[in-house]
């Protein structure tokens, strides 16, 4: 079981020792040892031992050592072991079904002995018939990052507490997945059964002091899902508390945009939401005022009707509040066949659930 492991590029290492030393191997794939016992302070000569390039050193007794460049202390008892990384020391890994490799780096490592580890590994990973290499750094391991991109690596995506990185085996088209593209957010649009919506008006923002009334949004945080976050989004938009119960109904229609926060696509959800409660407590970070507005009053405001979005959305809204002949996509609860956790399909339900005896005349 080795002590310490320092991989050294074609450097010398001084020790203190009274022996001779003797050309063991000419070839720089050797691997010999040098023993030194019972040193005795200032009756020990210098030598000088040149190490080949991507060679490891490796101490094994646990020493008394102030640097590898300056003598033994008087009592110590020394073995080097000098190999070369050839066969067994490789970044440890994970393949997945796609051709890939996913490394995790966990324990602290010298920038010096991931290089000399990442090329062991490559030539293992090309010989298996591997493609893409991920390598997760956690942000304590900075260290590796400059080490990784000059060997090839490129930035795939960053975490609050990981970076990822990637790279390309083959002589062929990378054909790794993208990072993520699209963010999304919901609109809750909250209507009860005599009409009124409830609408909002921010403190920031692009309308804030506009005077425009609109309805609650916000964006759908990860591994939550979309009729969960209209929920949650009617009582705290952005952090802002509005004490309003809601259920979710259905989803009315979605906007897809491009280019929008930090240069990403936009999927933008506008939720049908059925209030439980009414009174409204709202807090002041974030939101001016909250209040319920009657559908038409809310419809006729200038901005709603400049928008074509807006404008859009009220002519649904008002076909759910007329006839209710418009019908949204409701969730239903599924499981993948590749997992067995829960996600929701969404679906119109009514039409589904419709009978040929329903078409008839």
């Amino acid at each position: 079981m080795f002590k310490y492991l320092y991989r050294l590029p074609s450097a010398s290492v001084l020790f203190s020792t009274t022996k001779k030393l003797t050309t063991v191997c000419s070839n720089p794939s050797f691997s010999f040892s040098i023993k030194l016992c019972n040193l005795r302070k200032n009756k020990s000569n210098f030598g000088a031992l040149f190490i080949p390039k991507d060679i490891q050193v490796r101490v094994v007794s646990l020493l008394n050592i102030r640097s590898m460049s300056k003598s033994v202390d008087s009592s110590s008892d020394m073995e080097l072991v000098i190999t070369e990384n050839k066969n067994h020391e490789l970044l440890t890994a994970a393949y997945d079904n796609y051709g890939g490799v996913t490394v995790e780096v966990k324990d602290p490592l010298d920038s010096e002995i991931f290089l000399s580890l990442h090329k062991a590994s490559i030539k293992e990973w090309t010989q298996k018939g591997k493609k893409g290499v991920w390598i997760k750094l956690p942000i304590e391991h900075v260290n590796l990052v400059e080490a990784a991109v000059k060997e090839g690596f490129w930035y795939h995506h960053a975490e609050p507490t990981y970076l990822m990185l990637v790279y390309w085996i083959p002589e062929t088209v990378n054909t790794l997945p993208l990072n993520a593209t699209h963010r999304v957010g919901i609109g809750a649009f909250v209507m009860s059964d005599e009409g009124k919506v409830l609408v909002v008006q921010e403190k920031s923002g692009k309308l804030r002091g506009s005077g425009v009334w609109k309805y609650p949004t916000g964006v759908v945080d990860e591994g939550e899902d979309i009729c969960t976050a209209a929920v949650r989004e009617v009582k705290e938009e952005t952090g802002v508390c509005i004490s309003i119960d809601s259920e979710f109904v259905e989803v009315l229609a979605f906007r897809q945009s491009h280019k929008a926060f930090f240069e990403k696509s936009d999927l933008f959800f506008v939720c049908m939401m059925r209030p439980l409660s009414f009174d409204i407590e709202k807090q002041d970070h974030e939101i001016e005022a909250a209040q319920w507005m009657s559908f038409e009053e809310y419809a006729a405001q200038p901005f709603i009707q400049k928008s074509d979005m807006f404008k859009n959305i009220v002519e649904i809204c008002l076909k759910k509040k007329g006839s209710g002949y418009y019908s949204g996509l409701s969730p239903v609860s599924t499981k993948s066949s590749f997992s067995n956790r829960e996600s929701f399909l969404y679906l119109n339900k009514r039409d589904l659930n419709r009978t040929s005896n329903d078409n008839e005349p």
